[in-house]
Order: structure tokens, then C-alpha cells, then sequence
């Protein structure tokens, strides 16, 4: 059993000084350590809190279970963690995982809407393509529409494909997709920020969008409305310094579009055919000497 992940999750259900969880996450990256976080908040007495030995009871019990149910829980200070999410202040306190884990996992985001026109399904389709012919793993959130598309793509072209889902790893929501689901946990990886139980939320859906943002090197908007997550994961990737591109279909339909295509690392493609050039960029670009560095340092 993993104490440190036990720590992590009574932390979070007992949320001692009553800390939200990006509060206790930012005390767990400060210390270095779930179980030195705890003993902050539970310090050893003379009588032992029965309420702090129970938590840490219940939490083993559950870790036990959810390994046996084959899911891999990951701790923000665990070395398997995603080190690009640790760049973004949306860091969760954990991830649970489905499939295969890889420590320097390059792909993009390819987002866009749920009532996706035909035009922007063949977008879709033919960007995964190229990122998986490319060896480029293919991010995206397993909604209808535009994030099925280029998840069904990149395996159908051999390629990995990286799914944030907004609901716990034993949901699958759109239920539609359910099989899409489990073919991604064959082949590539699900990823989750929730309780594996966890239903889905309106407000889960923008924070599944941070994390997918994160992890890619950039954010690819094949469709969006003036309303929609994509738009919202546009606007997170810029906070969080990684590149956009918006094809045509998005920056004729929408002001916001129009708008960011003023801001900097923000390009604008009309045919698949574009994309390569502003991928090799990218890959070449000061974010990835900067994450080599990085990396070098941890090693």
C-alpha cells in the first residue's frame, strides 16, 4: 500500500482548516509529499485523532479496490505524474488512469464542437490522421462530435490517442461512446481528475478542458461556438503559454476567433496540408527547449 497516496486521499476528504482542493494541492507540492502534508495537519499527540485513523483507513480500503478494479492512481508528486500539467495552476491533486502511461507523451489537443458540421468531422478526421502518422499522440475529451472524431482517427491511422474525460473513469459519458472508451483503454490512455464514481458535471467539462490544454504542446480548434468549452480551452491555452491553432470553419463563424487571431502563438489553417508546418514549429520551439531543460534537471 501506498501511504503517500492514502495521505492524499484523506487529505482531501477530510480537507483539514477546511482547504479547498487546490489549496491542499499547492500545500502537497510545497512539502514535496502527501504524508508530510498530513502529519502538518494531523500532528502526532498523545491520544491519536480516531477521526485521522479512520480517514486513512477508509482511504487504503479504497486504493485497494480501485487497483483491483485495474486503475492506476497517480499522485501530483508522483514521478509518472504528467510533468506538463505541473506548469499550469489548474493542477489536480490526482489523476486516475486507464491504459498506457508515458513519461514524455508529445501530442496536441484536437477540440471543437459536439454538433459538429461534415466539413468539420473530415477536419477533424484528417488532423488526428497527420498527427498520428506524424507520431504525435492525439488529445482530446471523448465528446461527441469533433473529440470523437479524432480520437476514432488516430487509431484507426495505428496512432495514440490521450482522452480527459469529465466524469469518473467508470462513467462513460456520452454513454454513445462507451465502446469508443474502452478502445482507447486498449490502445492509448484515459485520463480523469474525478472520483472513479464521479457523474458528470457542467462545471467538470471546463476543468477536464485546462488539463487537456496542459498536457498538449498545443490546442487545436476544428469547430466552435461563441459559447463552447473549445473556445474556453482556446482562451486557457494562451494563459497557460502553449500555442493555438483555429481553423477557417471557427474564424469565419466566430468574433472571439477572429479576435485571438491578434494574439501571439496564435496561427489559423484552412487545410489539413498547413498544419505541418506550424506542428514542426512547434515541436522546435522555445517551450520544447525549455521542457528538455526541465526534464535533463529532473533526471
Amino acid at each position: 500500500m501506498n501511504e503517500e497516496h492514502a495521505a492524499l486521499v484523506a487529505l482531501l476528504r477530510t480537507r483539514p482548516e477546511g482547504l479547498n482542493w487546490r489549496r491542499l494541492t499547492d500545500e502537497v507540492l510545497k512539502y514535496g509529499s502527501a504524508t508530510a502534508a498530513w502529519d502538518y495537519f494531523n500532528p502526532l499527540q498523545l491520544l491519536p485523532s480516531a477521526n485521522a485513523d479512520e480517514a486513512l483507513a477508509v482511504a487504503r480500503a479504497d486504493l485497494e479496490a480501485w487497483e483491483r478494479a485495474g486503475l492506476t492512481f497517480l499522485s501530483a508528486v508522483d514521478k509518472e505524474f504528467p510533468q506538463r500539467l505541473l506548469d499550469i495552476w489548474e493542477t489536480p491533486p490526482f489523476l486516475f488512469a486507464q491504459g498506457r502511461l508515458e513519461a514524455e507523451d508529445l501530442g496536441l489537443s484536437v477540440v471543437g464542437s459536439r454538433e459538429a458540421s461534415p466539413a468539420g468531422i473530415d477536419m477533424a478526421r484528417g488532423i488526428a490522421t497527420y498527427l498520428a502518422e506524424q507520431r504525435l499522440t492525439v488529445i482530446s475529451g471523448l465528446a461527441a462530435g469533433i473529440d470523437a472524431a479524432a480520437h476514432t482517427a488516430a487509431i484507426a491511422a495505428s496512432g495514440r490517442t490521450v482522452a480527459f474525460i469529465a466524469t469518473g473513469v467508470m462513467k462513460s459519458y456520452p454513454a454513445a461512446n462507451r465502446a469508443l472508451q474502452a478502445k482507447i483503454v486498449d490502445t492509448g490512455l484515459v485520463l480523469s481528475q474525478f472520483w472513479p464514481d464521479a457523474p458528470p458535471q457542467k462545471h467538470q467539462f471546463l476543468m477536464r478542458n485546462a488539463l487537456m490544454s496542459g498536457y498538449g504542446l498545443a490546442t487545436i480548434v476544428v469547430e466552435a461556438g461563441e459559447q463552447s468549452g473549445a473556445r474556453a480551452q482556446a482562451r486557457m491555452a494562451v494563459e497557460h503559454g502553449r500555442p493555438v491553432i483555429l481553423t477557417s470553419l471557427v474564424v469565419e463563424r466566430n468574433q472571439w476567433a477572429r479576435d485571438m487571431t491578434e494574439r501571439p502563438g496564435v496561427s489559423v489553417i484552412s487545410h489539413v496540408r498547413e498544419i505541418g508546418p506550424i506542428v514542426d514549429r512547434i515541436l522546435s520551439g522555445p517551450q520544447r527547449v525549455d521542457e528538455a531543460l526541465r526534464l535533463l534537471t529532473v533526471q
